[in-house]
């Protein structure tokens, strides 16, 4: 994927009053040792009402004859300036198990139809600078599905998303390519690729 003409053009302060997806915020609290402090921090403020977490991020793997595939995304990311390579996500909406908007996102962002597998616990991306947070779904595709030969994305206006997918044997070692080759790494995709290299060396 190209970054074609996407670019950072300019960056300024941005006051609460505009902020439409998240807002800054100062805390004071008491730590272990009892004296108060302050913390800066970020807030998400589109998390459904009753929901408990943010959103999803989907771990498809697809089962092709020369080997099992992770299915993966390349993204321009504007607070990176730079293409970032991801597991497909999205956030939760009103109402929905973190299932339901697994399989939706990955409809809506790969054309793939899936099913819901393992969910993980929430996981939160950095606790010590935002309160975001999300759940792991991993999802069964039927690559002899109809729907799962012509895939059709439901892409919204702002998004321009590649699909694509490896090896995931080769995950790790293609995740040091990447980042070599300028791309940005996602911290769950990375951590992921990570943790299955740390399993083949101790044997897990």
């Amino acid at each position: 994927m190209s970054q074609g003409r996407a670019r950072v053009i300019s960056t300024e302060p941005l006051p609460n009053s505009e902020a439409e997806w998240k807002r800054l915020v100062k805390t004071t609290y008491i730590g272990q040792d009892g004296v108060t402090r302050t913390w800066e921090h970020a807030e998400r403020t589109t998390r459904p009402k009753g929901s408990d977490f943010d959103g999803v991020s989907v771990i498809a793997i697809l089962g092709k004859d020369t080997g099992r595939e992770i299915l993966l995304e390349k993204q321009y990311r504007p607070p990176l300036d730079r293409i970032c390579i991801e597991l497909p996500a999205g956030l939760v909406d009103k109402g929905e198990t973190a299932e339901q908007a697994a399989v939706r996102e990955l409809k809506e962002e790969t054309g793939y139809v899936a099913q819901a597998l393992t969910t993980s616990p929430i996981m939160f991306n950095d606790p010590g600078f935002c309160n975001t947070n999300f759940k792991v779904v991993e999802v069964s595709v039927d690559m002899s599905l109809p729907e799962n030969q012509e895939l059709k994305p439901e892409l919204e206006e702002n998004e321009f998303i590649e699909v694509f997918s490896v090896k995931l044997v080769d995950l790790w070692d293609e995740c040091v390519k990447w980042e070599a080759q300028g791309y940005a790494l996602d911290a769950r995709l990375a951590s992921f690729a990570k943790g299955i290299q740390i399993a083949k060396k101790y044997g897990l």
